[in-house]
């Protein structure tokens, strides 16, 4: 089912790009690829242009162009789907033509709690089969949120894993010897490279901290940096340039409040801690990010693309290099919640809706 939708452009949210949005009028085709989804999280593309999409109840599914969605992959473990847990993430290995390898990130059930992990398998014939898990967050803990769990592999064949500080456990993300709060950076084996920059502490595939629940991580195509955006509390949504042992500050400084009102931290910045590229306040709820890249939208070149769980929106922030510009926002008529954003190899946007019906969405421009 295609609908044409009117973009409607905005003014900038962000306190550090204060420039306001010029009037846009562009017309976007939005095709339903697949619906019936189970609160749709993550997904990534396969060289065929298959996609491998997961339902944070715990499937794994696989569209297929041309015949649509396929059934649950079989074999898949279980999860801890509480709250905001579940099976998350999920990414193809850059040598998958060869080797068939996927990788999920998810809640997984443990004593006492359950904690944000990842699992290498194989993708074969509806099933996956030798799976094993490559890296446990540490400690487990009782709650349902907070988890992270976005993957990424970078031009070097690092996997970037992001974690959150589970809520109650905020103050920990100061603490570079556990997994709270932070973005570890591993083989794709789940061992720890030697240049990670904190491999004598009590957790040694931490690269950066002091982050509060990540939500997005994306490389750029050009510059190869890896780029994250986490979701603040009330207020502060960020967007940073990841640097090796960077501390972005959670919970010293943020834009936020709780959300009873409470300060958290009266500073948005310390010696020491690494303020947004970007944020947003009143927080947009950001889920899933990329730059694009690609034909069908080519004035769109090297902006971000970001989700909006809050404001139901695919948000466009226009870029200049690291430094952001204006921003648009789009499909807000639908009422959906945004919870992926990925460029397909044919350079079209695809979306994931955040819904008991869920939806993988094509879109396109009208003409």
């Amino acid at each position: 089912m295609a609908n044409k939708l009117k973009a409607a452009a905005i003014a900038a949210a962000s306190l550090f790009v204060g420039t306001a949005a010029s009037a846009e009028d562009i017309e976007l085709n939005v095709e339903t690829l697949a619906d019936g989804l189970t609160h749709p999280w993550g997904m990534a593309f396969m060289p065929d242009g298959n996609i491998l999409v997961s339902e944070r109840a715990g499937g794994l599914r696989v569209y297929t162009p041309g015949e649509g969605l396929g059934e649950r992959l079989k074999n898949v473990p279980d999860v801890a789907a509480v709250n905001q847990g579940g099976m998350l993430d999920v990414a193809v290995d850059p040598d998958f033509a060869s080797n068939n390898t996927i990788y999920f990130c998810y809640s997984k059930p443990g004593d006492g709690g359950s904690s944000s992990s990842v699992t290498k398998a194989t993708l074969k014939d509806g099933e996956i089969a030798d799976a094993k898990t490559i890296f446990t967050a540490a400690p487990l803990v009782n709650n349902g949120f907070h988890f992270g769990c976005r993957l990424a592999f970078d031009s070097e064949g690092y996997l970037f894993v992001t974690l959150g500080d589970r809520y109650k456990y905020m103050d920990e993300a100061q603490n570079t010897d556990n997994h709270f709060g932070k973005i570890v950076r591993i083989h794709a084996d789940g061992s720890v490279p030697e240049s990670n920059p904190f491999t004598d502490g009590g957790a040694p595939e931490v690269y950066s901290y002091g982050h509060r629940n990540v939500q997005g991580i994306t490389v750029h195509p050009q510059t190869k940096a890896v780029w994250a955006m986490e979701h603040g509390p009330k207020g502060g949504d960020e967007v940073n340039l990841l640097e090796a042992g960077a501390n972005y500050g959670w919970p010293e400084i943020t834009y936020g409040i709780d959300y009873n009102g409470d300060i958290i931290s009266d500073k948005t910045e310390m010696q020491g801690m690494k303020r947004p590229v970007l944020y947003w306040d009143p927080s947009i709820a950001p889920s899933g990010m990329t730059f694009y890249y690609g034909e069908p939208f080519k004035a769109w070149e090297g902006d971000l693309l970001v989700g909006s769980l809050k404001f139901t929106h695919l948000r466009r922030v226009e870029m200049e290099g690291d430094t952001p510009k204006d921003q648009h926002e789009y499909l807000r008529n639908r009422s959906e919640r945004i919870r992926d954003v990925e460029v397909g190899p044919d350079g079209f946007i695809y979306l994931l809706t955040d819904a008991p019906n869920g939806k993988l969405l094509k879109v396109s421009p009208a003409n």
